[in-house]
C-alpha cells in the first residue's frame, strides 16, 4: 500500500491522481504552466479540490488553455462565460485570466518560453524540502516572494505569493512531498538534468 502526502483524501479518486501524476512533477511546458498557473489564479479563497473537480470546464472555457487564444478573449467573452457554470463564475477572476494570458505572452517574447522565465526563480533547478510533519509546510518562501513580486510587475493578477508558491508546488518547482510519501523520492530520481540543462543555457 502506497504512502502518500496527508492533505490527499484517499477517498476522492481523482484527489489521488492528481496528486500521484501531477502535483509535485517538474513541468517545463508552456501550455501546462498556463493552465496551472491559470487554476491556482482561480482557486484564490477556494479550496483546491472545488477547482479541481471544474478543470474540465476551465479547458473548455478557455480554449484548453491555448495561451495565444485566450489572450483574445474580449469583454464579450468575460460576460458570456459569467453564464458557465463549469467555472467558478467570478468576473474579476475571468478577466485575470485574460489578462494573464497577454501577460504570459509578453513573457514568452520577451524569454523565449514562460518556463526559462519561471525557471530562474529557483536556479533551474528543482528544490526539494523537509517535510516530516504538517509544521513543515510552508505558505510562502523568498523564491515565491520574488515570483510573485516579478508577475505583479509584469502585470499578472491574482498571484500573490501564496498563490505562486501553489503554483511552485504543483509544477514541481519545489517537492513539497512528505519525506514518507512514495512521490518524493519517485519525482527526485525523475529528474531529467539534461532537459533543465537545455533550459538554463538558452536563459
Amino acid at each position: 500500500m502506497c504512502t502518500r502526502c496527508g492533505w490527499v483524501d484517499e477517498s476522492k479518486l481523482d484527489y489521488v491522481a492528481y496528486h500521484d501524476d501531477e502535483w509535485g512533477i517538474p513541468v517545463l511546458e508552456d501550455n501546462k504552466l498556463f493552465e496551472f498557473i491559470t487554476l491556482e489564479s482561480a482557486q484564490a479563497g477556494l479550496s483546491w479540490y472545488t477547482i479541481l473537480k471544474k478543470r474540465s470546464g476551465y479547458r473548455t472555457a478557455f480554449c484548453q488553455f491555448d495561451v495565444d487564444q485566450v489572450a483574445k478573449m474580449t469583454d464579450a467573452d468575460v460576460e458570456r462565460l459569467l453564464t458557465f457554470e463549469g467555472i467558478v463564475r467570478n468576473k474579476a477572476k475571468i478577466a485575470a485570466t485574460i489578462n494573464n494570458a497577454q501577460a504570459f505572452k509578453r513573457v514568452q517574447e520577451e524569454f523565449g518560453s514562460f518556463a526559462r522565465y519561471q525557471w530562474q526563480f529557483v536556479n533551474f533547478r528543482p528544490l526539494v524540502r523537509t517535510i516530516k510533519s504538517k509544521t513543515d509546510y510552508q505558505a510562502t518562501s523568498d523564491e515565491s516572494d520574488a515570483f510573485a513580486k516579478d508577475l505583479k510587475k509584469r502585470g499578472f493578477k491574482f498571484l500573490g505569493s501564496t498563490t505562486v508558491y501553489a503554483h511552485m508546488q504543483a509544477c514541481g518547482m519545489i517537492n513539497d512531498h512528505h519525506d514518507d510519501c512514495f512521490k518524493k523520492s519517485e519525482v527526485i530520481s525523475g529528474y531529467d538534468e539534461a532537459e533543465f540543462q537545455k533550459l538554463e543555457s538558452k536563459s
